[in-house]
């Protein structure tokens, strides 16, 4: 009894709970070529896809933009053309940002052109794109474990550490950014004074962040895998689709619909599942 009694008030008082699931809800065609990474905009209710086409470093012009509706319907395969390698989307306001290997992209909601390129320099592998509330644009560099930041048409280097051996995935919090490792697996937090602080860790080839709850989330892993992450460093695997060799990159999250966004990469699609806890 007096176990039991200990066990709830931890779980009373963290308010953290490790029983949470996916369950499918969707899946696209297979029409999305090497699907990266997928984004929701809540406003227009629809799901932005970066289709790499080609070599995931390759300079080769065959890189798009897709558009595919909540329900899973591809509205259209290529709504921006003209892209390199294209992985991490951010929104702000009318524009979209996209990482592309060596230069951030802007891209105009409103008429699906891109209005600015913008070469980052010193870049290898921008992979993932995370835009706080005033606009500020970060982009992790797989290549050479720096954040990037993108402020008024102009990109600099904004952090940089030799914990990372391969980061990843970016979000941004409050004041602060969360990011994951592909190399380690592991998850940080940066303080808005630059302090890294480890909080977890899920797996190697972790790639995408949500935020699903006040400090929890959902890590996606490449390879296929999605694990369920808390403020206190606890994990917990809720997805693994590496035996049908479907990978898992960049995801993305409806709060409201509590849907989970995955886009599988060499599958060539987004699959959707309903998170519940």
């Amino acid at each position: 009894m007096k176990s039991l009694i200990i066990f709830y008030f931890v779980v009373a008082t963290t308010g953290y709970s490790l029983a949470q699931s996916l369950t499918m809800k969707w899946k696209s065609d297979p029409v999305l070529p090497v699907s990266e990474s997928v984004l929701f905009d809540p406003g227009a209710k629809i799901l932005y896809v970066s289709c790499i086409d080609g070599a995931p470093d390759g300079k080769d012009g065959k890189g798009a933009i897709a558009k595919v509706g909540v329900d899973g319907k591809v509205i259209a395969a290529e709504w921006v053309t003209g892209l390199d390698a294209p992985k991490g989307m951010g929104l702000y306001k009318d524009n979209l940002y996209v990482a592309d290997i060596t230069r951030i992209v802007t891209i105009s909601l409103a008429t699906g052109k891109i209005t600015q390129s913008v070469e980052v320099e010193g870049a290898k592998f921008l992979n993932d794109i995370t835009v706080d509330k005033t606009g500020r644009v970060f982009a992790s560099d797989t290549g050479t474990g720096k954040i990037h930041l993108l402020k008024e048409g102009k990109a600099e280097v904004y952090f940089e550490s030799t914990e990372f051996k391969g980061i990843n995935g970016l979000l941004s919090l409050d004041n602060a950014l969360y990011i994951a490792d592909f190399g380690t697996g592991s998850n940080y937090k940066l303080s808005a004074d630059k302090k890294l602080t480890a909080v977890g860790k899920t797996s190697e080839g972790a790639d995408g962040v949500v935020e699903i709850g006040k400090d929890e989330y959902l890590v996606s892993n490449w390879n296929g895998e999605v694990y369920y992450t808390n403020g206190k460093g606890e994990s917990k695997m809720l997805l693994d689709t590496k035996a049908d060799k479907v990978n898992a990159a960049d995801i993305a999250y409806d709060p409201k619909t509590k849907t989970l966004f995955i886009p599988t990469f060499f599958a060539n699609g987004v699959v959707a599942y309903t998170y519940s806890k």
